[in-house]
């Protein structure tokens, strides 16, 4: 595929693809260069730009990122581990903070809350 044919399918803008390979974010396995240096993209690429996608909502960083998927940099296992593992902590305490402040809000419609105004 072609790199406006894999921005179709994705969403992300072409200036995004270009942003994300300068980043080392895309391994090379999902792209390569035809006879005249144009981008070619396995179709695999749409399913891990999905799982990008995915990652960034949950505040990974695109540093983040790419020292998970860069096989050069030679992160170990275990330190991948680790930052996923942090990762799911920061998750679950925003998950906690959410909760809180939905049973907050749900008291307020019922005017159980000591709020100054009722809703």
């Amino acid at each position: 595929m072609k790199i406006n044919e894999v921005s179709n399918l994705t969403g992300l803008p072409i200036s995004t693809l270009r942003f994300y390979e300068r980043k080392n974010l895309i391994p090379d396995t999902f792209v390569k260069r035809d006879a005249n240096n144009y981008r070619i993209y396995s179709e695999e690429i749409v399913e891990f730009l999905d799982d990008v996608k995915v990652l960034l909502s949950v505040d990974f960083s695109i540093e983040e990122l790419s020292l998970l998927v860069n096989q050069q940099l030679n992160l170990s296992y275990e330190a991948k581990t680790k930052m996923v593992e942090q990762k799911i902590k920061e998750i679950e305490e925003i998950q906690k903070r959410l909760k809180k402040s939905k049973t907050f809000l749900s008291a307020v419609l019922e005017g159980k809350a000591n709020f100054q105004t009722k809703c």
